[in-house]
């Protein structure tokens, strides 16, 4: 059966894109923020790039089988993406959240000769947005699966 568009890139792109959009009325519910930026920016939950990822893998392995080359690849590039978002990602914004406090104490000490720093600091993901962006990217791909083809 030939398609006339690519299944796995239609799929994390959704899923892509859907995480993101969730990410502001679940501010609004959760916070009781209302902040539109949200879904165009990196971090929170769920994680967009969980979610894009798990459902390219899991949508190769709806198309190719689960013993497939390409299912192999977009599971580990997923394990990665993950681990990324929760691991790495996520220090680096506590270590900007924490230049961010020293650099405001040093201002205030200096009295605003040096200049306090700005960083951004949600950068990526607690393990349970990771975990939400990759039940998202699952739930996705086999709802777009049954729809769709």
């Amino acid at each position: 059966m030939h398609n006339i568009y690519n299944f796995p890139l239609v799929s994390a792109l959704i899923s892509m894109i859907l995480a993101q959009v969730i990410k502001v009325p679940l501010n609004l519910f959760l916070g009781r923020t209302w902040n539109p930026a949200l879904a165009f920016s990196t971090g929170g939950m769920p994680s967009s790039h969980s979610a894009a990822a798990a459902s390219l893998a899991t949508s190769i392995g709806i198309m190719n089988g689960l013993d497939s080359s390409l299912f192999a690849i977009a599971a580990v590039v997923c394990a990665i993406t993950m681990y990324d978002a929760a691991g790495i990602r996520r220090h680096a914004g506590l270590h900007a959240a924490l230049l961010n406090r020293i650099t405001q104490n040093l201002s205030q000490i200096t009295r605003d000769k040096t200049p306090a720093a700005h960083l951004k600091e949600l950068l990526g993901h607690r393990p349970l947005e990771v975990l939400v962006g990759l039940v998202l990217g699952v739930v996705i791909s086999f709802v777009l699966y049954y729809i769709i083809l």
